[in-house]
């Protein structure tokens, strides 16, 4: 009898531990990350010149970064069927299997039409090799005052965007892509 007590107070006490090492389901999203993945914009236009687009790794999400020579206003992101370029509607090729159509309410030239970002390689903006999330950043041209590029990614992934003051009397627009749901 003594040797069943103690087997059923083991079972007992192995079930219990399994219950609370377990414990409920958590809602708790990637990370933290609560964003979504529908269009965000705002449609101010800006007096700056888009100068630079780079991209980095983090552990939640990939970032791409568009430099511009003064304060950040308008733009638009979203998922598109695929990214078109700004005059022409012509298909910007992109490696993955979803579509972001970046749109800065800025031009990629100065007044005199002189160029304020020229890209080396305009279907390779940055290496993104070995990135989570992001599979090519390519530029899709500056038309009318609006400059427009295309990222694709591995999936529609949330994403968000944020403007940053600096450096100087620059500032960034900041798009960041999880690396999950």
């Amino acid at each position: 009898m003594k040797k069943i007590q103690v087997w059923l107070a083991a079972v007992l006490l192995a079930v219990g531990m399994v219950l609370v090492a377990s414990g409920p389901a958590s809602a708790e999203p990637y990370c933290g990350l609560v964003w979504g993945s529908l269009a965000k914009a705002d449609p101010a236009l800006s007096q700056a010149k888009v100068t630079n687009v780079r991209t980095g790794q983090h552990y939640c999400f990939d970032r791409l970064v568009i430099d511009l020579n003064g304060p950040v206003a308008g733009y638009t992101v979203r998922y598109v069927p695929q990214v078109t370029q700004g005059g022409s509607g012509a298909g910007v090729p992109l490696r993955g299997q979803a579509f972001l159509q970046l749109t800065v309410n800025a031009p990629a030239y100065d007044d005199a039409g002189n160029s304020t970002y020229n890209p080396a390689d305009k279907n390779e903006l940055t290496t993104v090799t070995g990135y989570q999330t992001f599979r090519q950043v390519a530029f899709a041209g500056s038309f009318e005052g609006y400059t427009t590029l295309g990222l694709g990614v591995r999936a529609r992934l949330p994403f968000r965007v944020s403007t940053l003051a600096g450096p100087d009397a620059g500032s960034r627009l900041v798009i960041d892509v999880a690396h999950f749901w």
